[in-house]
């Protein structure tokens, strides 16, 4: 099958190139909303840059749509609320362009300094007014450095070539790695009142929106100077053209505005303040990188892979890979079990992370994981890391984690608990080692399970001849038993039988092991 794929903006060669090889490629640059709208519906995936907005009503107009690329690093222009809840996936492309706009900062940083842009404008005028474009040296000055995602720390390594300190405030990295890095992590608050020249990039969101503003400009050093290659609406334009009347600050470069192009902004016009059209990406090689990045993400999602940039599912960083992966592979088997031995309507989900699994950093991603292993078989819709928890919610499904410092006798533990109408069940397991976990107890009876392959799983009454009785009808059935484990808590009373076998079970026989003697409930599974 070959899918077909929409290109709203203007995407390099290189990655339309790829596309072509895969699927049935149009590129339809301009459109509006409406336009949209009318075609979307025939397509598997778009891709856009900043100029396509991506709507609501384009989102639930795309009956198809399985994927949004952004062929950059903001993704404010897509609805990503909307794509969630239909369970499409949105990525972008934030590696390729880090460069392109770290050099751009750098570029705008030397340029505010110096006065390059204003003394090339004069000179070329005819003017030979060298006093009137003093500059400052930015050696030993204190920059700002407000978002320390990739582009704030290759911005820093930078800045500290030239010996620049660097501080910078970012509320989810920690002082150790900013330290790590000899940059020094400190409060908003702070970093505005020390720097010399405040840089931002921070996405636009609630809590950016006019960060810089009338009142935090005013806290800040007289003469400080500002740039923005981030998003704009982070600064209040209007706040910044008082701060540059009143003398207060010195000096802005902004690549990025609120309203663009920047027609009616009242920084426009003024001298101290050195302006660009949106180029912070704008190089053969960042759009290039961005292009083949999202080309490569869409043709994955599309053959039922995974996006190595997803922006509205929890990622997990490179570096927790290695450390997370064990435990979600594991996860998503125990959800998938537990919802073949439940019976009824589910109600509720509770995920519990005990020992060294309760210190993990991401278990909001291994709780989604879950999800989808108890929600994927059960449900006609399409059930995904993006949209499991929008799924679980608007069918009443309530999700609760927890953590502890007990694991149960082991280093670490996961339970998972599903409540219905009709019962309620539990699976538990544990990861050992990078390639060995293990489901530990059903039911709170014991075992030791590899989560694969083919089980039988039945609780019933501990005396002779039941497990005989049950080996014989998989054996008339052709069912060859591999394995067989029995947990119980005292002899005599109810104990759980698991029986890993090679193949699967067919319905008549389970029927008939659910009517021998002593059996009280029998489940067949696949993990």
């Amino acid at each position: 099958m070959r899918y077909r794929v929409l290109v709203s903006d203007p995407l390099a060669e290189e990655g339309l190139d790829i596309l072509k090889e895969f699927c049935d490629l149009d590129v339809k640059t301009g459109l509006t909303e409406d336009q949209l709208v009318d075609i979307i519906g025939d397509y598997d995936a778009i891709l856009v840059r900043s100029g396509t907005e991506v709507t609501a009503r384009v989102i639930e107009a795309g009956k198809r749509l399985r994927f949004i690329g952004r062929a950059g690093a903001g993704v404010d222009n897509i609805d990503t609320e909307a794509a969630t809840r239909k369970g499409i996936i949105v990525a972008n492309a934030p590696e390729g362009n880090t460069l392109a706009a770290t050099e751009h900062t750098m570029a705008m940083m030397l340029a505010l300094a110096r006065n390059i842009p204003q003394a090339n404008a004069s000179l070329k005028k005819g003017e030979w007014k060298r006093s009137k474009f003093m500059g400052i040296e930015l050696n030993e000055k204190v920059l700002g450095i407000v978002g320390f995602g990739r582009i704030g720390r290759e911005v820093a390594k930078r800045a500290q070539a030239m010996e620049m300190k660097c501080i910078a405030y970012d509320p989810f990295i920690t002082s150790e790695r900013a330290a790590s890095l000899g940059v020094e992590m400190v409060s908003l608050e702070e970093l505005f009142r020390r720097a010399d020249v405040i840089t931002v990039h921070t996405p636009l969101i609630k809590e950016t929106h006019h960060m810089i503003n009338a009142e935090t400009i005013a806290t800040m050093k007289d003469g400080v100077r500002l740039i923005n290659c981030a998003r704009g609406g982070i600064i209040d334009e209007k706040a910044l053209a008082d701060g540059i009347a009143s003398g207060k600050v010195a000096g802005a470069a902004l690549d990025v505005f609120e309203s663009e192009p920047p027609t009616d902004s009242p920084v426009i016009g003024l001298e101290q303040v050195i302006v660009t059209p949106h180029l912070g990406a704008s190089t053969v090689e960042a759009q290039k990188n961005v292009a083949i990045s999202i080309a490569n993400q869409c043709i994955s999602v599309l053959s039922g892979g995974s996006a190595k940039y997803v922006v509205n599912a929890p990622m997990v960083p490179a570096e927790q890979q290695a450390l997370i992966e064990p435990y979600a592979r594991l996860a998503q088997k125990m959800g998938r079990l537990l919802v073949q031995l439940i019976e009824g309507r589910l109600e509720s989900i509770e995920v519990t992370y005990g020992g060294e699994a309760s210190e993990l950093p991401n278990t909001k991603f291994i709780t989604r994981v879950i999800l989808k292993g108890v929600l994927d078989p059960i449900l006609q819709v399409p059930v995904n890391l993006v949209n499991a928890e929008f799924v679980a919610k608007e069918r009443g499904i309530r999700l609760s984690e927890t953590t502890t410092e007990e694991a149960q006798g082991f280093k670490n533990i996961i339970t998972i608990t599903a409540r219905t109408d009709r019962m309620t069940e539990t699976v538990s397991g544990s990861v050992s080692g990078p390639n060995r976990a293990r489901i530990v107890s059903i039911g709170g009876y014991m075992t030791d399970l590899t989560p694969t392959g083919h089980v039988v799983i039945s609780r019933h009454t501990d005396k002779p001849g039941v497990i005989g009785k049950v080996a014989t009808i998989l054996g008339r059935a052709n069912v060859n038993i591999a394995g067989m484990q029995v947990g119980r808590h005292r002899p005599g009373e109810e104990a759980l039988m698991v029986l890993t076998v090679d193949s699967p079970v067919p319905p008549e026989a389970m029927e008939e092991i659910k009517r021998v003697d002593g059996i009280h409930t029998a489940k067949y599974a696949e993990i």
